[in-house]
């Protein structure tokens, strides 16, 4: 039997996946990384804890792939977050739920998943060359750049799984694009994803608040309302619930110029509660005292209703509840793509056949960011990496043999 050649080319989740596939069904597997060792960024999301997948029901969980959903639903079918879980625990890493339904493993970190990893890759025959940057195509193969200088490899297909562009500095600099559009790929320009965003403040509310986070709110945009937190930033806002919103909120500067994120700073209480327990406060309390004990606010959230509603002191019981429950805070742009977390954008569906191969380049294969798709962060990410990755070492294996996708 033919022993086939297969070159992953990034070292993140979706490529390691794809060579542990091919190797499994007997190819021999090199994986090409730039940067001087593999798995960056999955090293850098688990320093506060590698949120790895989802447990909400799959009903709810393909959903929040967006217009992606279709073309990616047969590779979730076979390797959603059950699936990674089993795979987890087969490394000897143990997972467990939070009490957001997020999936993490028990040591939190990435790394020993990582390790975990890399030994049965080595014990797979995979090989791993790093120091390998892949600078296009030649007649007779692949091209890279490599501490010896340039080189040429040949291969019987090829994964490419080299990130979208956010965090460039960990591997995912996109320079793929124009190597992929000179041979007739077509890719959709990045755009920031689960980022932060700038917002005017004004100097008091920087020098003030800058670093601080804000608790137990509900945040209203075109995404719907959502209950959560965020941080106050020196420039604006990031965190956990503005990243739900941060595509909604994309699209509306994108379109319009601007966007507005309506908060709920006591979600707790009705409109109605909320104006009878501020009535009930004395007439000759200041203004701060009266929000303090009368809703609940002060710190951050009392700083954040006096920079958007600059006429506090003028309003009723009524008309104060009205804006407590409905702050409007303006954002004006999203952050730049390089500190977001994900990306929008990348090789449009229509250049990619059912098996993740590029129409324009037989035999070359597509996997993780670097396909036109966005997810919130939850670890649908990380999912959506693992199963790209996951189908498309199996469909380069099969491409090499000669036969169908198994």
């Amino acid at each position: 039997m033919v022993t086939r050649l297969i070159a992953v080319i990034g070292g993140g989740p979706a490529g390691l996946m794809a060579a542990e596939q091919a190797a499994q069904q007997g190819a021999r597997v090199v994986v090409f990384e730039a940067m001087p060792t593999v798995g960056r960024k999955l090293l850098m999301a688990g320093k506060s804890g590698l949120n790895i997948t989802h447990a909400e029901d799959r009903s709810a969980f393909d959903t929040r792939y967006g217009a992606a959903q279709a073309p990616l639903q047969a590779a979730l079918d076979v390797f959603s977050a059950p699936q990674l879980r089993n795979w987890c625990a087969e490394l000897g890493v143990e997972t467990f739920v939070g009490s957001s339904g997020r999936v993490f493993p028990k040591a939190m970190k990435a790394s020993p998943l990582l390790r975990a990893w890399l030994n049965r890759l080595v014990a797979q025959g995979v090989e791993i060359r790093t120091r390998h940057r892949w600078t296009g195509f030649a007649a007779d193969g692949l091209t890279f750049d490599t501490p010896a200088g340039q080189v040429v490899e040949d291969f019987d297909a090829t994964v490419l799984a080299l990130g979208g562009a956010s965090w460039p500095r960990l591997g995912s600099d996109a320079a793929w694009v124009p190597i992929l559009e000179q041979r007739g790929v077509v890719v959709s320009a990045f755009r920031p994803a689960n980022c932060g965003f700038e917002v005017g403040w004004s100097e008091v509310m920087t020098a003030r608040f800058a670093g601080q986070p804000v608790k137990a709110v509900v945040a209203r945009s075109e995404a719907g309302r959502i209950a959560g937190e965020f941080v106050v930033t020196r420039w604006g806002i990031e965190g956990s619930l503005v990243y739900a919103h941060s595509a909604a909120l994309r699209d509306a500067v994108e379109r319009d110029g601007t966007a507005q994120l309506e908060l709920d700073l006591a979600p707790g209480r009705a409109v109605e509660r909320l104006a009878q327990d501020l009535a009930r406060q004395p007439a000759k309390a200041s203004l701060s005292n009266r929000l303090r004990k009368g809703a609940g606010l002060d710190g951050v959230k009392l700083g954040l209703l006096r920079e958007c509603v600059p006429d506090l002191a003028s309003r009723t019981p009524d008309t104060l509840a009205d804006a407590i429950k409905s702050v409007s805070l303006k954002v004006q742009r999203p952050r730049p793509i390089a500190e977001a977390i994900s990306v929008a954008g990348g090789i449009v569906w229509d250049g990619v056949d059912t098996h993740f191969m590029l129409k324009a380049l037989p035999g070359v294969f597509v996997a993780g960011e670097m396909l036109d798709w966005e997810a919130p962060t939850g670890g649908y990410l990380l999912t959506a990496c693992f199963a790209t990755g996951r189908a498309a070492g199996q469909a380069a294996i099969a491409y090499a043999s000669g036969g169908e996708k198994r």
